[in-house]
Order: structure tokens, then sequence, then C-alpha cells
């Protein structure tokens, strides 16, 4: 059997039904569900131990155990600090301007394109915009790198040289490591 421990700090809250587990901080609260048969969670000692009942499959169990540690790692990181991730607006030859309206990140103005792009926004991720740098506040790192992909996606350009035409949103800050 494959058991793997971590500790949870003290100003956290971390509830288990079945395979839904709901961890709450200061920052707010994340519910996650982590579904595999052979995966059991339980807390004893102030820790959170994910314990894998399957006996005959080794290397698959250690995979699936800390794949579920790095996600409950990150769920608590996420209400006890939060995540940012930072985009920087790139235009040369076209002003582009941001801006937010009914539930979309819309980018005017794209290489002169008269059609605005869109960008869905996700529920639970806080978006700023200063000038040229578009920043992204949330709890849940996941969502919040959704949104960046999403963004600087919807400002790819398709059937032109990369070299000369530079323009678009591209993402600077990855959850304070810089890129």
């Amino acid at each position: 059997m494959e058991t793997t421990k971590i500790k949870i700090p003290e100003n956290i809250q971390i509830t288990i039904t079945g395979p839904i587990i709901k961890i709450k901080g200061p920052k707010g609260e994340i519910e996650k569900k982590l579904l595999n048969p052979h995966i059991e969670f339980k807390i004893e000692n102030n820790e959170l131990v994910i314990i894998c009942t399957n006996k005959k499959i080794k290397k698959e169990n250690k995979m699936f155990t800390n794949t579920y540690r790095a996600h409950i790692k990150n769920m608590i990181n996420g209400v006890i600090e939060g995540y940012i991730y930072r985009l920087k607006v790139c235009s040369g030859h076209f002003p582009m301007t941001i801006s937010i309206e009914k539930g979309y990140l819309l980018v005017k103005n794209f290489l002169g394109e008269k059609v605005p792009r869109k960008a869905k926004i996700i529920h639970g991720v806080d978006i700023k915009i200063e000038e040229e740098i578009i920043t992204l506040n949330g709890i849940d790192k996941e969502k919040v790198g959704q949104m960046a992909g999403r963004i600087e996606q919807s400002t790819r350009i398709t059937g032109r040289d990369k070299r000369v035409f530079q323009d678009g949103c591209y993402i600077i800050e990855k959850a304070g490591k810089i890129t």
C-alpha cells in the first residue's frame, strides 16, 4: 500500500466527503473532486493521509498518490496565499485596447481587425487591467492558469510571420515565477 502524508497548516480546515475534498482558509474555499476507486483520504494527527488500497500495481499507485498530493498542496497554497498571473499587452502598429464586458475580456483593434477577439472569463478569477499589464488573481491555480492561457490564445497570430508580427498578450509571470 502506497501512503503519502501532507501536514495541514494551523489556519486551514479540510473536510472530506467521499472523493470530494473541501479546503477552507483565510482567502476562501476550494472544493475539488479527486475520484479514484483505489485512493482513500483520511485526517490523522493534523495530517492528511492519502492511501492507495490497490496492492497489485506499484508504479501506478505512486503516480496517483503523488498527483493527488500535488493537487492538494496547490489548493492549500491557494487558500493561504493565492495565485497571481501577469500578461503583457504588446502592440506594434495598431494600438490594442483591452476591456471587460458581460463576462468576456475583449481585445479590440488587434492587428487592425474590426471584430474584437474574446476570452470568456472563468468564475473565481479577478482581472485587473493597468495600461499594458493584465493581472489575474485567484485561489485556484488551475482556473487562473486556464484564464491566462485563454487570453494568450485569443491573441494568437496565424498565417503570418511571428518574427515580424509580434502583437498579442503574453504571459510574463506565472504564479510568482517570471517567464
